[in-house]
């Protein structure tokens, strides 16, 4: 953790700290732990200094840092323990990719606070304004069969529909495979990417967009019907910190679920919050249709579709719309 990533936190746990204190914890000099606070006020937080409290955190901004992202996080197991954060990229999926392929280790997060070329599954681009989202990727290198893979994107779905209604009071519905929606409208998709061998995953590249602040019409006309944000769902403005922090704790425990061999517990909660369970569904497979009602989760994590010719099909992925 960096000099300031570890001020932050300091600062976080205690109501004011002496720069002696700081100085003492960090290894450094007062006038070096003054420069870092120095360059955190740059950056946008509001730290009080007096003879008497010492340094005290007032506000932070809405802003994404690597440095604030680790000090709010904590000790985590495998995902955010390395964070990365790009003020605008083409896709963070992109990113995450050539990090994998350099060998870096598991557990990397690449936020950016914009994306110029962001995409959904389908090869469908994903909006990703300025400041107004969550667009990020995480590197997982699980001990998994590629048919297994599918297991990370309803882990993944759940432990944001978690988060969220933990920040919100919003509960969203899951809409298999991968979007999470409030009210009927889409608010987060996932993208699952990989690179596997035969009979084992090498790497996996999990995108995520989370549209957090937009208002209504900041969405272009052709989305506004089929699209929302958190921020018309809760009726308020909402800090994407401390929104990113929460996500990335539930996804480190559901992550770790599914290494330890928990996946069915983790699809029991999915299930629950499942909109498509139960319901006569189409789903298009390039340019094949199935129609019928999907029944469950088999212990891959893939959909189990009964045909309307009476056929248990097993479907892994496809674009699904729910029959009226």
């Amino acid at each position: 953790m960096s000099p300031a990533a570890q001020i932050l936190a300091t600062l976080r746990q205690q109501d004011g700290v002496s720069g002696a204190d700081l100085a003492l914890r960090l290894g450094m000099s007062r006038a070096a732990v003054w420069a870092h606070i120095e360059e955190l006020r740059g950056a946008g937080f509001e730290i009080e200094a007096s003879p008497h409290r010492g340094y005290r955190l007032v506000t932070s901004p809405d802003r994404l840092l690597a440095d604030d992202l680790l000090a709010r996080l904590g000790p985590v197991q495998v995902i955010g323990r390395d964070i990365r954060v790009f003020q605008e990229t083409n896709s963070t999926n992109d990113v995450v990719e050539k990090l994998a392929r350099d060998g870096v280790a598991e557990g990397v997060v690449v936020f950016a606070e914009a994306q110029s070329k962001g995409r959904g599954r389908l090869g469908r681009q994903w909006l990703s304004p300025a400041g107004k989202g969550l667009w990020f990727s995480i590197l997982l290198r699980p001990d998994l069969r590629p048919q297994e893979a599918t297991r990370l994107t309803v882990a993944t779905a759940t432990a944001i529909a978690r988060a969220i209604q933990q920040q919100t009071g919003v509960a969203p519905d899951i809409k298999w495979p991968n979007d999470l929606m409030i009210a009927g409208k889409k608010v987060c998709g996932i993208l699952t990417e990989l690179s596997a061998e035969l009979d084992h995953v090498k790497y996996i590249v999990l995108g995520v967009g989370v549209d957090v602040n937009l208002a209504s019409g900041e969405f272009p006309s052709d989305l506004r019907r089929i699209a929302t944000s958190l921020r018309i769902a809760a009726g308020r403005v909402l800090p994407r910190p401390e929104l990113a922090v929460a996500i990335l704790q539930e996804l480190d425990r559901e992550y770790a679920r599914i290494l330890r061999g928990q996946f069915a517990d983790v699809a029991d909660e999915w299930e629950q919050r499942c909109t498509t369970i139960g319901q006569l569904v189409s789903i298009r497979l390039g340019d094949r249709v199935l129609r019928g009602r999907a029944e469950a989760l088999d212990e891959s994590g893939a959909l189990l579709l009964r045909t309307e010719h009476g056929r248990l099909e097993r479907i892994i992925g496809g674009d699904v719309t729910v029959e009226k």
